[in-house]
């Protein structure tokens, strides 16, 4: 049984992995509007991997006794003049994510529960992996600075990226 604490803390999560999945669902809809089809493909992809994400959450509170809520969450704000400005938002957007893993990790410790503690390694190795792919993209774009022939190979590369990370189930 989850104590409220962790509970509190879980839900908190699944609030965030649900925007998470509705940021990048409107960053995925912004790049498809403005011709970057490749960036929308990851962007979609990520959403997906997004919710994923919360179902995974979303299961477990319910497997250890405890109640998912399912909370309204806001609208995304996705106004963006470059592609850089939108890797560099979702580069900050994920280490908010890997703080708030952070955080729960910190109360499982605190509170000795170890099964959450478990639980939870797995999102803190996704987010070492989101972070570094992030990292690698912006060094990508970096490089490229504002050429548009660079872009567009950039794009063009993400469209045929697959995202291995995108699973339906708790492995």
């Amino acid at each position: 049984m989850l104590n409220t604490k962790i509970e509190n803390a879980l839900n908190e999560q699944l609030k965030i992995e649900a925007f998470s999945s509705q940021y990048y669902l409107a960053i995925a809809s912004w790049a498809e509007n403005n011709g970057l089809n490749g960036t929308a493909e990851f962007f979609y992809q990520q959403s997906d991997e997004e919710r994923m994400h919360m179902l995974r959450v979303l299961k477990f509170i319910n497997e250890r006794g405890g109640t998912a809520i399912i909370s309204a969450i806001k609208q995304p704000d996705v106004t963006f003049k470059s592609l850089t400005e939108v890797f560099d938002s979702f580069l900050n957007h994920e280490q908010m994510v890997t703080q708030k893993v952070h955080d729960i990790v910190a109360i499982c410790l605190d509170e000795r529960d170890h099964a959450t503690n478990n639980f939870m390694q797995w999102f803190v190795s996704e987010q070492i992996e989101e972070e570094a792919l992030v990292r690698t993209l912006i060094d990508k774009l970096r490089l490229i600075g504002e050429e548009k022939s660079g872009l567009y190979f950039f794009d063009r590369d993400l469209l045929s990226a697959k995202n291995p990370n995108v699973t339906v189930n708790n492995e």
